[in-house]
């Protein structure tokens, strides 16, 4: 389903994910696991839906949230329910968990943000997303090294 809704959002050639990969990273023997999934299915045990997330951290409120990476709902089963369900999901992980907040990124043109707003998300104008990746990812790896010592001129006084 991956595949699928790179497919839905208009860059298929981009998303180079295998089985082995998502096996690997949602199930680890060498590490706790780092990526978790949901993934609603039919009566049937047929896959209507996925949510793939993370934690993440407020530095300010101190506790985690979840970062949810990937939902996405195949068309036949849209309308039906199986997206609010996997949100109140991870929202009752979060209330669970005392996580205080549950976030995404949604592609301005997805015609999801009715939705979203319908199960009460706020659009966050005022943050603008980055990203470094390819060459500029590399080349400012390429600049590791000690860190200077502070000087004296540098530390606050107080």
């Amino acid at each position: 389903m991956v595949h699928e809704l790179a497919e839905f959002e208009r860059a298929p050639e981009r998303c180079r994910l295998t089985v082995e990969q998502l096996h690997a990273a949602l199930f680890p023997v060498d590490r706790p696991a780092a990526l978790f999934g949901h993934l609603a299915v039919d009566a049937g045990g047929e896959p209507l839906g996925t949510a793939l997330w993370f934690l993440n951290f407020s530095t300010w409120a101190g506790v985690h949230g979840i970062y949810l990476e990937d939902l996405y709902v195949r068309p036949a089963a849209r309308g039906a329910g199986v997206g609010r369900r996997l949100l109140a999901t991870l929202a009752a992980i979060c209330v669970d968990r005392g996580y205080e907040r549950f976030e995404w990124w949604m592609l301005n043109w997805n015609p999801a943000a009715d939705f979203y707003r319908s199960v009460g998300a706020e659009r966050m104008d005022e943050w603008a997303p980055y990203r470094l990746s390819g060459s500029a990812l590399r080349r400012l790896a390429g600049q590791t090294g000690p860190v200077p010592p502070a000087r004296a001129a540098d530390l606050p006084t107080g």
